[in-house]
């Protein structure tokens, strides 16, 4: 006969204590994504995922569906990349299986989760943080998050192996004194004293937890093993931290940038964050940035020095209306100028013999096919450079839409990691090919 299991359940509330520090299990196996070791590519590649959670006027943004490969015809707004129209791939008839419910899918952006509006939806981990676990300890900062307009605390583009959101910064002067702005000798002593005493602290909790490994049952000792793990990620990510906090910073030509304070001057905080995006890239301080542009959370904001008559979120549902149409219209051509200038600047700088854009996979899209319904099929995408023979308009089902997360596992393979599935993709993108 089995024996009945009279250990006492450990309380979801329940705290390690230790050096006047009282940790919660249920938080700290999210705490941190694990840290991986990898070799350092002599050249290294990154990935840029940029989310505007509005999406585009679709029949502006797309070719015709019978002008595909590397002779389509480009659309309306895709005539403003032209001079990088070799540098881009357009997907059409493309979205993620099953991400559904309207606006709560931006979340899932970069993660593919499954129905974001349903009760109990936990997310998973977002494509930016599953690269930084394995190749984030080579630069300063693993990864950066960043936002425009966010509705802080509800949406964000990064997310931990635990489900936990990741929060965006949304002011490019933080970003940039974190870059390149190094403290006083005696703010990197503190600095150094904090990493200290977190990895002192994770000490006290691992022989807490091996005690408490001999009161549980199976089921919480695997738990604990789980949570054991993170400890030993997280030790390693202090000591990373360490070591980077003893090095100088890189300097660069560029001034500190200074944040628009008024919400409705989105356009200049969309190319301020490009511009950080890149200087991070040059820079090598990271190789994975994911920047969700939070229109929903925007209001009448104003491009090319004229404002718009009503917040975008409610010019996103123009039902037709000609007015409204035409304010869309011009914001989705500033954003693709915006896009544009983006891959001229990543061309202009070298690494390696090639150029930075040749070097960094660039996803553009939404978790929106059509804001004006709510639609979360048929996404507006396109995906820039990375060393991928891009030129083309590759053109899916547009009813039976071909798997986006499939384009995540080419990413994850081009940046050397070797996965063969990610979230439901289970191959490779089709028809991308990787150049040499």
């Amino acid at each position: 006969m089995a024996s009945l299991i009279t250990k006492q359940k450990l309380d979801r509330r329940h705290f390690l204590r230790g050096t006047g520090v009282a940790l919660a299990l249920p938080f700290l196996d999210a705490m941190t994504p694990a840290l991986a070791r990898a070799e350092i590519s002599p050249v290294p590649r990154r990935f840029f995922g940029i989310c505007n959670n509005l999406g585009l006027l679709p029949e502006l943004f797309f070719p015709a569906a019978d002008s595909a490969g590397t002779g389509y015809t480009p659309s309306t707004y895709l005539e403003h990349l032209a001079e990088h129209r070799n540098d881009v791939t357009v997907f059409s008839g493309v979205s993620h299986p099953d991400v559904d419910a309207g606006h709560p899918a931006d979340n899932c952006f970069l993660t593919a989760a499954p129905h974001p509006s349903s009760g109990g939806f936990r997310n998973t981990i977002s494509l930016d943080q599953y690269a930084a676990e394995r190749l984030g300890n080579q630069t300063r900062f693993p990864s950066l998050t960043l936002g425009v307009n966010v509705q802080q605390g509800q949406r964000s583009l990064s997310w931990t192996r635990g489900g936990v959101l990741i929060p965006s910064e949304e002011k490019a002067a933080v970003v940039f004194k974190h870059l390149f702005i190094t403290g006083t000798p005696d703010e990197i002593q503190s600095q150094m004293r904090r990493l200290s005493l977190g990895q002192s602290i994770m000490d006290t909790v691992a022989d807490q937890t091996r005690s408490l490994e001999r009161k549980v049952g199976a089921a919480d000792k695997a738990r604990l093993d789980q949570y054991l793990t993170g400890v030993r990620d997280l030790e390693g990510r202090l000591a990373s931290a360490s070591e980077w906090e003893q090095r100088p910073k890189p300097v660069v030509k560029e001034t500190a940038p200074v944040d628009p304070t008024d919400p409705r001057a989105y356009m200049e905080k969309v190319r301020l964050m490009y511009d950080m995006s890149r200087l991070a890239f040059e820079t090598d301080s990271t190789r994975f940035v994911a920047l969700l542009l939070d229109s929903v959370n925007s209001p009448a904001i104003t491009v090319d020095d004229q404002p718009t008559d009503d917040g975008y979120h409610n010019l996103s549902h123009h039902g037709k209306n000609a007015s409204k149409l035409s304010q869309l219209e011009r914001i989705d051509r500033a954003h693709m100028k915006l896009l544009a200038q983006l891959f001229t600047d990543l061309k202009a700088r070298t690494e390696g013999g090639q150029t930075l854009l040749d070097r960094t996979m660039i996803l553009y899209g939404s978790n929106m096919g059509n804001a004006n319904t709510h639609t979360t099929t048929n996404l507006p995408v396109l995906f820039a450079g990375g060393g991928f023979r891009h030129g083309q308009h590759l053109s899916f089902d547009r009813d039976r839409n071909y798997p986006l997360p499939n384009l995540f596992v080419s990413v994850l393979q081009r940046l050397g990691i070797d996965e063969d599935k990610f979230a439901s993709g289970t191959a490779t993108f089709r028809g991308l090919e990787m150049r040499s």
